[in-house]
């Protein structure tokens, strides 16, 4: 087995895996926020390379208006989080 990039970005993506479920649910608690993922990072609606944890919200804010209870850290046990605008998420009925 090689040590290439897919190999360490598979270790990287059982990280994040495990730092998503230790604070799921005290993530989905906070105000506005409607789901999380694993994914790359977007600046300026551009994709880095950088895996992250991403908090999906229905709108972003900046963090003056947020009550503290409610701010997402930049960073969860070593993994970098991206906040990312999604609005209001409806599930789909099938009938």
């Amino acid at each position: 087995m090689c040590d290439g990039p897919e190999t360490s970005n598979r270790l990287e993506i059982g990280q994040i895996q495990a730092v998503k479920a230790k604070y799921e649910q005290e993530l989905l608690r906070k105000k506005n926020v409607v789901g999380l993922g694993i994914g790359l990072r977007e600046r300026n609606g551009q994709l880095t390379d950088e895996l992250v944890l991403t908090v999906m919200v229905r709108r972003k804010q900046p963090r003056s208006g947020l009550r503290t209870r409610d701010e997402i850290p930049s960073e969860l046990d070593g993994v970098p989080v991206d906040v990312k605008e999604v609005g209001t998420l409806h599930a789909l009925e099938w009938g």
